[in-house]
């Protein structure tokens, strides 16, 4: 007997891999929260498990890898030295390595869980706040030249007539690090331009 292929998300509920037909005949795949349906036995080829800053789980085609690994962590280990966020996702897409925050305010969260039953301890507090929360994209980087590993900075802009990516800044990745992490869950955020 085959074993479904299942991914646990973020927020630690199971998705279970289905196979189904399109209108044409081709084989089509999907991930569900139900058991039920026909399940695939194997992930197709070429193709890889991808789970969204917001825990959505879905197959998508395997693409070439222009981020490096090292880069990645670079922008995790700037989120640590450089910003004061908590609660942020990193995900990489093709060319950009994106920086996405909580919506949601932890110390309210926190606040209001205290209020109702102030034994909850902190750990307990902060998984809730992780399982529950929803995440914006706020800050990205892209690279510009795979051979000198040149990027662009870009933040959010949230003004209704914009609703979009605006540039901050180019160089190396390091420098845009350190220059802009730092602003992410200030109000000099907004201030980039």
């Amino acid at each position: 007997m085959t074993m479904p292929i299942t991914h646990v998300n973020a927020k630690g509920k199971t998705y279970y891999l289905h196979q189904g037909v399109t209108k044409t005949g081709k084989p089509k795949y999907y991930f569900s929260p139900k058991d039920t349906g026909t399940p695939a036995t194997a992930i197709p080829a070429g193709f890889e498990i991808y789970e969204t800053p917001n825990a959505q789980v879905l197959l998508r085609k395997i693409l070439p890898k222009l981020i490096t690994d090292e880069e990645r962590q670079l922008v995790e280990a700037g989120m640590k030295q450089y910003s004061d966020v908590h609660y942020y996702k990193i995900d990489v897409k093709g060319n950009a390595i994106i920086i996405y925050t909580a919506d949601q305010d932890a110390d309210a969260f926190s606040n209001l869980l205290k209020g109702l039953s102030p034994v909850i301890g902190e750990t307990k507090i902060g998984e809730m706040f992780a399982s529950l929360a929803h995440y914006s994209p706020m800050l990205q980087f892209n690279l510009e030249n795979s051979e000198r590993r040149v990027f662009s900075a870009q933040r959010y802009c949230f003004r209704g007539s914009i609703d979009d990516w605006i540039y901050i800044g180019h160089g190396e990745l390091a420098t845009l690090v350190k220059t802009f992490l730092k602003h992410l869950g200030k109000e000099s955020y907004f201030e980039l331009f």
